[in-house]
């Protein structure tokens, strides 16, 4: 028994031995963290849980120029039903309508009776969050809250609703790139990242709870904190949306016949450089099949060495300097010469038949040799000792072109001009480098920064910066205005500008783009062809592709539009720019002067016709009762009373008799003496097309009467 009792003694003592400080240590912790540590860990704890969000603000619209929504931002909803949030009362009260909604209007593959089991199961499994609808519409999630229970409100009904926005633009790819994007993780583009704080607004805060952290299912809570987010701005850009269809088109057909690379087109307006469209297209292989995207902003982004549009530059150096008059003579030499064992040649076959001609025809057919023989000769000598002297010179003058620097266009990523600086050895300037520069090879500009230059020749040497965006609007109301800047108040002299504009009417008229006269109206411009992917050695020229562009502006007495088109690497039906970009410059200011009434000079735009006051109206034609009213207002006397519904005044010895006008029923009639509202309803009643010049009355008709009716279209000339 005492054995016993020892053995039992031992044991006690080892267990209190061992719990005994185990459990000192326990309690000395249980009291250290509730007392000393408690609320630390009861303010993690909450964080877990409850956290601040950012609350995004709602992102500003981007509009074209008439209102026209280029981007903007749509919300969505993502419906969860929280199941245990509602009170006893409240669920059961509601149960039964609740499944009824649910099953007619977003649960509708499950029945009623299906959807009042499930409701009670998540209730009793204490679900905290279960889907409803996903990317409901706003119109959708009104109705939703609409709903027996649902309708009490969030912490009452358990319906979470989270909303979140997706970027849309209406228009698809119009003007994609210029219009840009702002995307976690990507650099922002176009107009979206240049204004992104003006467009993103202000971020607020609200406290959320964590409902499901696995999922990142959070529902806001009623708090005081809670910072209401700003709504950015609205930003109205310069486009012209039924303009940006016509450039898009018709470059796209181009990019898309000729087999191009990539092709962009740049429409500005002259006086106040507003950029009224702007389209690039990128050629992307998808599934072994050509799609054309907006993949870059060509126009403003890539620096190109511009090729033969860059001669207006080049000319307009030379006459500003005194060098040259345009009834100077040159020897093209036939289209071919050398430049330090380098050889140059004509692209043109105009070139190949003649020897001497008029730096103005030199011009004309943009002669390679010709501008480059100027440019050597007046610029290339070197005179240390005078910076203004030789190459140095020619490119001072480019840089009084503003040739040197962005246009600052409102885009990120604006491509650098690069021109080199005379006889710097890290430019790796050569004795080939000067007459290579005069016809655009050795310098980049961007397309926007050429078509500048082309637009302040338009603008009678007045250089405006291209724009996208006119103002900024809250609420409808503008509080930012963005007017016209001007950059260069005179590039050159007014004598310079008015030759340059005579030599680019003439390129159209008579020189490399005379196939591209419209017939309704008068524009000027220059053709480009530039070798691009080049490279020269003792064998020649090995040729990578070419880049086909055509830069002017219409109409040429008025300009009212300068545009750019560039086409890279044209593989099929021509490479020149006369015969890839010119036709599309050309198709798309025909297409303008068609939508733009503006454009139009009207027809009454001249000296009235005076008329004799003692004069009776004979020879005049009309509809028979408008001739009786006037007749009868004037207090003139007149005779007769014919039964056709035309007639015509005719004296008869000191009598005005009103006589018929017959009209044939299937041949053209002679409408010479009326008007024109009474022509119009004859000709047109019989399916004729009818074009008018002028304005008084019908003094000739393309058509001679008698001619058998076809649906032709006949041409009046009224005086």
């Amino acid at each position: 028994m005492d054995i016993k009792n020892e053995v039992l003694y031992r044991v006690y003592g080892l267990l209190f031995g061992i719990f005994v400080p185990i459990s000192i240590v326990l309690l000395y912790k249980t009291i250290y963290i509730s007392a000393w540590e408690g609320q630390r860990w009861r303010d993690e704890g909450a964080s877990a849980y409850i956290k601040p969000h950012k609350v995004e603000a709602e992102r500003g619209n981007i509009m074209a120029d008439d209102g026209s929504l280029l981007a903007t931002s749509i919300p969505y909803y993502n419906l969860y039903f929280d199941a245990v949030a509602a009170s006893d009362y409240d669920f059961n009260e509601n149960l039964d309508t609740l499944a009824q909604c649910l099953a007619t209007h977003v649960l509708t593959d499950k029945t009623v009776g299906g959807i009042r089991q499930d409701l009670m199961n998540w209730r009793d499994s204490t679900k905290r969050y279960v889907k409803l609808k996903m990317r409901a519409s706003y119109a959708e999630k009104e109705f939703i809250q609409s709903f027996p229970l649902f309708r009490k409100g969030q912490f009452r009904s358990g319906l979470i609703v989270q909303r979140n926005s997706e970027r849309k633009r209406p228009f698809g790819i119009a003007a994609r790139r210029t219009i840009g994007y702002v995307r976690d993780g990507a650099v922002p583009v176009g107009l979206e990242g240049y204004f992104n704080e003006t467009l993103g607004g202000t971020t607020g805060t609200q406290m959320m709870l964590a409902l499901d952290k696995a999922n990142d299912i959070w529902i806001p809570l009623d708090d005081l904190t809670k910072v209401e987010p700003k709504s950015g701005d609205d930003i109205v850009t310069t486009l012209d949306i039924n303009l940006q269809d016509i450039v898009e088109n018709e470059l796209y057909k181009a990019v898309n016949y000729h087999d191009a690379e990539w092709g962009t087109a740049v429409l500005m307006e002259v006086k106040t450089g507003k950029v009224r469209a702007l389209a690039n297209l990128g050629r992307i292989e998808y599934n072994e099949e050509t799609k054309w995207y907006e993949d870059y902003n060509y126009a403003v982004g890539r620096g190109i060495e511009p090729g033969s549009t860059f001669k207006l530059a080049t000319i307009m150096a030379l006459l500003e300097d005194g060098y040259i008059d345009l009834n100077d003579s040159i020897d093209i030499e036939r289209g071919q010469t050398t430049f330090y064992e380098e050889k140059m040649e004509d692209s043109s076959p105009f070139s190949f038949k003649i020897d001497s001609t008029s730096i103005k025809r030199a011009f004309e057919i943009s002669s390679n040799v010709g501008m480059a023989k100027l440019v050597t000769q007046y610029y290339a000598e070197k005179n240390a000792a005078n910076d203004n002297i030789g190459a140095a010179k020619f490119i001072k003058r480019l840089k009084e072109f503003n040739l040197h620097i962005p246009t600052g266009v409102e885009i990120g990523g604006e491509a650098n001009p690069y021109i080199k600086e005379a006889y710097s050895e890290e430019d790796q300037w050569s004795g080939t480098t000067l007459p290579w520069m005069s016809i655009g090879y050795e310098l980049k500009l961007s397309p926007l920064q050429l078509l500048t230059f082309f637009n302040a020749v338009a603008n009678d040497g007045v250089m405006v910066k291209p724009h996208l965006v006119t103002e900024v609007q809250r609420y409808g109301e503008t509080v930012d205005l963005f007017r016209p800047t001007i950059l260069n108040k005179r590039i050159a002299s007014t004598g310079t500008i008015e030759k340059a504009q005579e030599l680019l009417e003439a390129v159209v008229t008579n020189g490399t783009a005379y196939k591209l006269k419209s017939k309704r109206f008068n524009f000027a411009g220059k053709t480009g062809t530039a070798q691009v992917n080049y490279r020269r050695s003792s064998r020649g020229t090995r040729v990578g592709g070419y880049q086909a562009s055509f830069a002017g502006y219409f109409p040429a007495e008025d300009p009212v539009y300068s545009c750019i088109v560039v086409i890279n690497k044209p593989k099929q039906n021509g490479i020149y720019g006369s015969e890839v970009a010119g036709p599309v410059f050309k198709r798309i200011a025909e297409k303008c002067y068609t939508s733009k009434l503006e454009m139009h000079r009207p027809i009454n735009d001249r000296p009235l016709k005076i008329l004799a006051s003692n004069e009776l109206p004979i020879k005049s034609i009309g509809e028979k009762t408008d001739m009786k009213y006037i007749l009868d207002y004037l207090d003139v006397e007149y005779f007769g009373n014919p039964g056709t519904d035309l007639t015509v005044l005719d004296l008869e010895g000191d009598s005005l008799m009103m006589n018929q006008r017959s009209i044939p029923a299937d041949r053209m009639p002679s409408v010479v003496g009326l008007g024109l509202r009474d022509a119009l309803f004859v000709l047109e009643n019989k399916g004729l097309k009818v074009e008018v010049d002028g304005y008084g009355k019908v003094a000739r008709q393309s058509l001679r009467a008698g001619t058998v009716i076809q649906g032709q279209t006949v041409k009046l000339t009224m005086q």
